[in-house]
């Protein structure tokens, strides 16, 4: 139990450095998104690494997409599958 309690914990601080990397791009104008099209696929990589299975698939294409268009860097696609993962998958599951 407290193996997948640390990983809990893990992924959500690895998931808001992730965050805020990809959040970076806004700081630095015009070569800001420059840096999205290397940030994109290393971002979708680690979002596999994270989170396994069809979850971790999924998200990694969505983090890729998310990473690459324009103005979008502001979703927080790693916290917000942190909290899928360990709140609303859970309750799914619970039914």
């Amino acid at each position: 139990m407290t193996n997948e309690k640390d990983s809990k914990y893990r992924n959500l601080l690895l998931g808001l450095l992730f965050d805020g990397i990809g959040m970076l791009s806004f700081v630095i104008p015009g070569i800001g998104e420059f840096s999205d099209v290397i940030w994109a696929p290393i971002a979708g990589w680690l979002m596999t690494r994270l989170y396994k299975g069809r979850v971790g698939q999924a998200a990694g294409l969505i983090t890729f997409a998310e990473e690459l268009v324009p103005g979008l860097d502001v979703i927080p696609t790693f916290t917000l599958t942190w909290i899928y993962t360990y709140f609303l998958a859970k309750k799914k599951g619970n039914k």
